[in-house]
């Protein structure tokens, strides 16, 4: 090893100690803080797909990466998969089974950073005005708690989360979600909300002040989020495989449950990283992209700053949501990263990726032998779980076929179901919850079945009364179907909820 290449190791190892463990203290130091968005441009623009290149080309050791993706199962990390795209090529692209990347995953409030993209562009377009109030947008609505406070909502304090109504923030922003969410109108219920802060004084993060930029998209443009997403965003991008879904009233979900492919993910990190540039056209203005990644205002309750729907900090930008979804990009570094998972923390993960992408600003040597470990790594990762194929119906399946279950109240708000197995490869499930129907088919084949709103589910019969359900989304959840005579018993794994049920029909 040559005198300069141990310069260059030392000085990333300081690199990695400045970066890694002075991070927060560095943020809070500076004053206009904003990362380094300047990359150079790409030798290709991914639309028709990513090209592939070697971890040693991108800087960093197949080895190295072999061995912690192995860590990570050992350890049993809830991760679904690891994509690193470094200078436009994809350098890793692991999945852990049972998720292959074959079909969109729940990105859950990443949703939030693709939501404000699209309130981005439609300013670009005079579609929306940033700084109009909130309220002119919704002329045919009365909303309640209507102050002064209210009145003066803007559409930029919505995609910064300053809008001082009422929530929970950070540590209950799922209760909040659940109150507007058992309202019959959940934009009206966002909407209604009182006002606790003057506007733009205080950050608190706020799904439904999201749900109300769909919203505002939808009345300003007379798209839904996703066909205007689809039309604007998605289709110049290549991107194909978007599930997004709606609410009671058909608006798409503005906080959450928008579902992309982690190869999909990764063009929206890139277009990002390029300051809204696909391949010489302008997707979204640079003015927005940076004003995305520079802080709106610093919250008093997180390490981080907060943009129009990006966490930042001093070597990243990011969009994050619940269970472990991330689309991470490091200028610095021509970096993005997409992660999925069903609940994990980023912190399992970052000693090995942060090194990594350290290192990546030092050439290394081919590494064949290693390279071919990382592949068969990547293939043990991906082996698909043996669910048990439906070789014959058990004599219960055809008594309950097309029976209506009324269950009792209870916290899922489950309130009927209907089972057909007519199809011996692929059941049907019909429900209805909380006032909605929903439709599940069930592969009984082995093979998952992907349905509408982006869920993957599987099933198969444990003995001759058991019914075992497995729903792949933001993680599995798991169900048990026992029947007896008129009686089902569905028992959540995982929820210590068991719902009783009953048909009138012997």
């Amino acid at each position: 090893m040559n005198a300069k290449r141990i310069i260059y190791i030392v000085l990333a190892s300081i690199l990695v100690l400045v970066l890694v463990l002075g991070g927060t203290v560095a943020w809070y130091a500076t004053s206009g803080f904003r990362p380094p968005v300047t990359v150079a441009e790409p030798a290709y623009w991914p639309t028709n797909g990513w090209r592939v290149t070697t971890p040693e080309a991108a800087g960093y050791s197949s080895r190295v990466a072999s061995d912690a993706l192995l860590e990570m199962r050992q350890k049993g990390v809830a991760i679904d998969s690891l994509m690193i795209v470094r200078n436009g090529y994809v350098a890793l692209d692991a999945y852990f089974a049972p998720y292959d990347g074959s079909f969109a995953h729940n990105l859950a409030s990443v949703t939030k950073s693709v939501m404000t993209t699209l309130i981005g562009i439609a300013a670009d377009q005079g579609k929306i005005d940033l700084d109009k109030p909130m309220v002119a947008y919704f002329p045919d609505r009365t909303i309640a708690n209507l102050d002064e406070r209210k009145a003066r909502i803007t559409v930029r304090q919505l995609a910064s989360m300053v809008n001082g109504m009422e929530s929970g923030c950070f540590q209950d922003d799922p209760g909040t979600l659940a109150r507007m969410r058992s309202h019959p109108d959940w934009l009206q219920a966002a909407l209604d909300r009182p006002m606790v802060e003057e506007p733009g004084t205080k950050f608190c993060y706020d799904s439904p002040g999201m749900h109300i930029l769909s919203g505002i998209l939808q009345e300003a443009t007379g798209q839904t989020a996703l066909e205007f997403g689809q039309q604007y965003l998605f289709e110049p991008l290549g991107i194909h495989d978007a599930i997004w879904d709606v609410d009671p009233q058909s608006y798409n979900r503005g906080w959450g449950d928008l579902y992309l492919t982690p190869a999909s993910a990764a063009k929206i990190g890139f277009l990002w990283l390029h300051k809204g540039n696909w391949d010489g056209k302008q997707i979204v203005s640079q003015e927005w992209v940076l004003g995305s990644v520079h802080p709106q205002i610093r919250p008093v309750d997180h390490d981080y700053a907060y943009g129009y729907g990006m966490w930042l900090n001093n070597s990243a930008y990011f969009a994050a949501g619940r269970g472990g979804q991330e689309i991470r990009v490091f200028p610095a570094w021509n970096t993005v990263m997409v992660i999925t998972g069903g609940g994990y923390e980023y912190s399992d993960i970052e000693g090995f990726v942060t090194p990594s992408l350290i290192l990546s600003l030092i050439p290394r040597a081919d590494n064949p032998q290693g390279q071919a470990a990382l592949q068969d790594t990547l293939k043990t990762l991906r082996e698909p779980v043996d669910y048990p194929a439906v070789t014959s119906t058990p004599q219960i399946a055809k008594e309950i076929t097309g029976k209506m279950y009324q269950c009792e109240n209870n916290p899922a708000g489950l309130e009927s179901m209907t089972l057909d197995f007519a199809d011996p490869s692929a059941a049907t499930l019909r429900q209805r919850v909380q006032g909605q129907d929903i439709l599940w088919t069930i592969g009984l084949d082995g093979h998952h079945r992907i349905i509408a709103d982006g869920d993957a589910l599987v099933g198969y019969w444990e003995d001759e009364h058991t019914f075992h359900l497995e729903v792949f989304d933001v993680g599995t959840q798991v169900y048990q179907v026992q029947f007896e005579g008129t009686r089902a018993q569905v028992i959540i794994e995982g929820a210590d909820l068991s719902i009783s049920c009953r048909t009138a029909t012997p």
